[in-house]
């Protein structure tokens, strides 16, 4: 009888376990994650307007009406990575993400230089190398390092009100997702 509530006992612990593995390994084996869903709807180093598009509405699913979202996939192995935009609208924030969905690095505009959007992400030695001979034009950029290969780009841009949805709208088709 003791063997038998032994064996028992066993089998319910044994499958514990197994069932707290299966849950952790999930998102590590997850073919629909978020990865794999903007891959599906957009190329690299191309700024993707989530939440507008009907391709996009299984990719962003809980969002605010008050922002409006786009998102950059990049692969540092090919180059460093800047993201740019020209105009000014009222709130904007930017994280980097690693390819399994880890925020790297989030900032917004209170702490860019004059509000603007202009970031440069790169690993630890491309920011050596970039540093030592400066290309003309990233004086002013933010370096953001980000010891990851592929990664993406969320920037989230504030709607105030109505009235703003033009503009926010064309400060995110204005901005640029490139390859330096």
């Amino acid at each position: 009888m003791a063997r038998l509530v032994y064996a028992i006992i066993l089998g319910i612990v044994g499958a514990g376990i197994v069932h707290i593995a299966i849950l952790l390994l999930i998102p590590v084996f997850s073919e629909r994650d978020a990865w794999s869903r903007i891959a599906s709807v957009t190329e690299p180093y191309t700024i993707f307007p989530l939440g507008r598009a009907d391709l996009s509405a299984d990719i962003l699913k809980t969002a605010d009406p008050l922002f409006d979202v786009a998102v950059c996939q990049f692969d540092l192995a090919q180059g460093v990575v800047r993201i740019a935009a020209a105009a000014k609208v009222p709130f904007w924030s930017l994280s980097v993400f690693d390819r399994r969905g880890r925020n790297v690095y989030s900032l917004n505009d209170r702490t860019a230089t004059d509000g603007r959007l202009d970031i440069v992400v790169a690993t630890p030695v491309q920011l050596i190398e970039l540093r030592k001979d400066m290309p003309a034009g990233l004086e002013k950029s933010i370096f953001i390092e980000a010891d990851i290969g592929e990664g993406m780009v969320v920037l989230r841009s504030f709607i105030p009100d109505p009235t703003w949805r033009p503009s926010v709208e064309a400060y995110l088709a204005s901005a640029t997702c490139e390859a330096v």
